[in-house]
């Protein structure tokens, strides 16, 4: 009996056009971290399970897989963040701080799949790490990589939002809200995803004073650019010192955020941006491609206070952002705002037309040396047959080699796109090919 070629829910696999782009993107995210001077680094997909699940509670922890082997207990990584916080307490003594990392890789989460929700996928993370300390203007920086890494993946229209979660602890400290702050964070968070009336709902399901959830929808729906948001917050008067370190420190972000060239078209102060994860302490971001909101946020972090704190007592703070670039890509692709250009990786096909095929590996051999990406049909098919299969894959260029060619020294080559065929030495098939 055969056994059903099936792939598990929640793993994306993709046809070979479409992991070409994928990795096309991929490559661009690499790119723009490592212009900004983002060094990589690579932890492992296993680690124990003690080291993921030193902070880890509630839906994570039941998310997390885990499993025994031999003696020891394993898990599989469910972010990229836990990863960086033990490795920048291991290797503590060796780094180079501020600690700017890099990192793309699998991360696994046994959640419910759903359209769009994967339990394998790719994220691309970027942090920066301080000793003891880390100047508000690292937080100003990111968005100007965002705003960079979003470009070069091929979009204009999009949206850095910018929120301070000290402002939003402030207010919920003058509101005597403070005990559930979390829990009434992770409900703004939602915003966009539920509607008001449901985020409403949720707050008064928390048993929040109907007092409290007036003053917190009016103060979320503040209006204005950036700095007439900024003056209305300012207007307030608060006396915590709390609201007034964030409304300082989103201040200062915004003034910086300026300097780095990011344009006021492509951010803005967004009161109802909390992040739902609690460990962000500071500066948050979401990032929306504006005509395509129903993707969702498509790189989000921010600011958190000490990143190891379960590992060593050293203050690591830190900064930094994710793109989940799997289910990004999915949504893009589902909604065509991405499209396969590439069915190929190779630039030309060398096709013998003769059962000598030493002349056509040299060829190969040679280009390949020169740069460029070569392919040798080595089937014993004619050479119709081995035309139709460049053409299928959107190979550019054929190379043919028969008697005479072998003779003279030279190559048939022939554009696929236009049918033009010339007679060349390889040195001049090379140059063109460049």
């Amino acid at each position: 009996m055969k056994v059903e070629p099936k792939t598990l829910p929640g793993f994306m696999e993709l046809l070979p056009q479409e992991q070409i782009l994928f990795n096309q993107m991929k490559e661009k995210i690499k790119n723009s971290y490592e212009r900004f001077g983002f060094l990589p680094i690579n932890t492992p997909i296993i680690e124990k399970a003690e080291v993921l699940l030193a902070k880890a509670g509630g839906e994570t922890e039941k998310q997390i897989y885990r499993f025994n082997k031999g003696e020891n207990d394993l898990a599989l990584r469910f972010d990229l963040t836990v990863p960086l916080a033990k490795y920048v307490t291991e290797y503590y003594g060796s780094l180079s701080f501020p600690f700017r990392r890099y990192q793309i890789g699998k991360v696994y989460r046994g959640e419910r799949p759903q359209k769009g929700r994967f339990r394998e996928f790719y994220q691309c993370d970027i942090d920066i790490i301080g000793d003891g300390e880390l100047s508000i203007i690292n937080d100003a920086e990111i968005p100007s990589i965002i705003y960079a890494t979003i470009k070069e993946l091929g979009f204009e229209d999009f949206t850095i939002c910018i929120n301070n979660r000290k402002i939003l602890n402030g207010l919920f400290k003058e509101l005597n809200q403070e005990a559930i702050s979390v829990d009434i964070m992770r409900i703004i968070d939602k915003l966009e995803k539920i509607g008001e009336e449901n985020v409403i709902a949720s707050l008064k399901d928390l048993q929040v004073p109907q007092k409290a959830i007036d003053d917190i929808m009016t103060f979320i729906k503040i209006e204005g650019n950036n700095d007439e948001k900024i003056a209305k917050l300012e207007a307030l008067n608060f006396k915590n010192d709390v609201f007034n370190t964030g409304l300082q420190e989103l201040k200062d972000v915004i003034k910086y955020v300026r300097t780095f060239g990011v344009p006021e078209t492509h951010f803005r102060v967004d009161l109802t941006i909390a992040r739902g994860l609690d460990y962000y302490t500071g500066t948050v971001y979401e990032t929306f491609l504006n005509e395509y909101r129903e993707v969702g946020s498509v790189c989000s972090g921010g600011r958190y206070d000490n990143l190891a704190e379960y590992y060593t007592d050293r203050k690591l703070p830190g900064v930094g952002v994710s793109i989940g670039l799997t289910r990004l890509f999915y949504k893009l692709n589902e909604l065509q705002a991405v499209r396969e250009t590439q069915k190929s990786i190779a630039k030309v096909l060398v096709a013998p037309m003769t059962e000598e095929i030493e002349e056509a590996l040299r060829i190969a051999s040679y280009l390949r040396n020169e740069g460029i990406n070569t392919e040798v049909y080595l089937e014993n098919k004619k050479i119709k047959a081995k035309f139709k299969y460049a053409d299928k894959l959107q190979i550019p260029y054929v190379i043919t080699i028969g008697e005479d060619e072998i003779k003279s020294g030279t190559v048939s080559l022939k554009n696929m796109e236009n049918g033009d065929q010339e007679t060349l030495k390889i040195e001049e098939v090379a140059k063109k090919l460049k």
